[in-house]
């Protein structure tokens, strides 16, 4: 790795926190309810994905942050104005206090109706919070956006203008921000940058470049930073293999799981990360979630797939564990559904609970993207699953989509999604869950007061 690029000031953030400091920041205006980006993506005539993607791609996050501070969860997402004429990138929080949401903000327009281009967010130690906007390719459309105040969303300075992918900026305590992201420009590379304070930052550093390039997942724990990504020999759809590697040191060294420092940025196929060689069996890899077990060991949740397209011609959809048992990767088959970007994420609880909320039941839109969302639980570390609930049966005509779970998640506001149709374009609301999943709530999508409570729905519970 070149350190004097990773320590080096980008000429292009510096000039943006000139301009920054020259236009301090306005209230924000808000929006009259909570409503989403529809988006679909099309290859060779058909459907791809689509739907309902305020929460959308797998590779942004995170999406929200619980703040016991304020006993409040923080969250941003993809919405739109009442026409899906244009993305809004949007911010509002969860009071767990009060049940209540207020209006959300409008923090900016991205001019696109791109689901790729969402936000991402960060809090730091001082209660800031930082929106990551990104953008689908390599034009200088990214914004980097911190709040006036901490712990509040009605004013927004902006910090930076340049050019990211995939965002997913981590608040290392004590150390700043180490943020992991795509470069177009050479080639979707996966890179880093870090910043001590969010406004200087290291120019990119590689982490790898394999020939097309890749898609990458990751977590923060305390200074540890876990990274999970597959690659592209051919094309964007034909993304395979699994690799492993990870960080504690603010990105100077990047080691493979059994310790051994890896020289950056990664170009050969076979190299020490790999946990498995997908290609060879002729299987896609979608990426979903990156946890740690009770024993600190990786976790790392995906979908295999015989092909890009929806359709029985791809073959079964099999969701797999790969964990880490402290000599070997342990590859686990969970359960299946029925589409490549059927999208959920991983906790694990106190008492050996492991817990997926996703979409894997079929829904109104079999054959599409999401569907009905699924409480799975596992109490043998992901060897055997039970589905105990559906929690969305009969709540939506359309398909649901990208649950995400906050950082710190608390149980009221343990996971939230969008819905949407996949076949055409249609409104997308917002919900959440416990997490219990003994209620599913739905966020408001027109309101006349600045506060209000969600609609609680009823969760169909089907208990096997």
């Amino acid at each position: 790795m070149n350190r004097s690029a990773s320590t080096s000031i980008s000429l292009v953030l510096l000039l943006a926190v000139v301009v920054a400091a020259s236009a301090r920041a306005q209230e924000l205006p808000t929006a009259d309810g909570y409503r989403g980006i529809w988006y679909q993506i099309r290859s060779g005539g058909e459907i791809k994905y689509s739907g309902g993607f305020a929460t959308y791609p797998q590779q942004i996050r995170p999406f929200a942050v619980y703040r016991k501070e304020v006993n409040k969860t923080f969250f941003c997402y993809g919405g739109t104005d009442g026409k899906n004429s244009t993305l809004l990138h949007m911010v509002s929080y969860f009071d767990h206090a009060t049940g209540a949401v207020p209006r959300p903000r409008i923090l900016l327009d991205k001019k696109t109706t791109d689901a790729h281009d969402n936000p991402a967010m960060a809090i730091d130690d001082h209660g800031y919070i930082w929106i990551f906007s990104n953008t689908h390719g390599a034009e200088p459309r990214s914004i980097i956006s911190r709040s006036s105040a901490p712990y509040a969303i009605d004013k927004f300075d902006r910090v930076a203008a340049t050019s990211f992918s995939y965002g997913m900026p981590w608040f290392i305590p004590g150390q700043g921000f180490l943020f992991i992201n795509n470069r177009y420009r050479d080639g979707r590379a996966i890179a880093f940058q870090t910043s001590s304070d969010g406004y200087a930052w290291s120019e990119p550093a590689l982490i790898a470049q394999m020939k097309l390039g890749h898609y990458e997942i990751s977590l923060a724990r305390g200074r540890r930073v876990a990274l999970a990504f597959n690659y592209h020999p051919h094309g964007l759809d034909t993304r395979t293999n699994l690799y492993y590697l990870e960080t504690s040191d603010f990105g100077k060294t990047w080691r493979t799981i059994d310790g051994a420092t890896i020289r950056t940025p990664l170009k050969d196929v076979i190299n020490p990360s790999l946990v498995h060689d997908y290609e060879s069996e002729k299987k896609l890899v979608y990426l979903k979630d990156i946890q740690f077990d009770a024993r600190g060991n990786p976790v790392i949740v995906y979908l295999t797939s015989g092909g890009h397209l929806p359709g029985a011609g791809s073959g079964t959809r099999q969701w797999m564990i790969a964990q880490w048992s402290g000599h070997e990767w342990l590859l686990k088959p969970a359960f299946t559904s029925d589409h490549n970007y059927d999208f959920g994420q991983l906790s694990i609880e106190s008492g050996g609970i492991w817990r997926i909320i996703a979409p894997t039941d079929p829904g109104p839109q079999p054959g599409m993207t999401g569907g009905d969302v699924v409480m799975w639980t596992s109490r043998d570390e992901g060897g055997t699953w039970t589905k105990l609930k559906t929690l969305t049966a009969g709540l939506s005509p359309f398909n649901h989509t990208y649950v995400r779970q906050p950082i710190d998640a608390r149980d009221d506001f343990f996971a939230f999604w969008a819905d949407g149709d996949p076949r055409q374009r249609s409104e997308s609301r917002l919900y959440f869950t416990d997490r219990t999943g003994d209620a599913v709530w739905r966020l408001p999508t027109h309101m006349t007061a600045d506060t209000a409570k969600p609609e609680r729905t009823s969760a169909t519970d089907v208990t096997h």
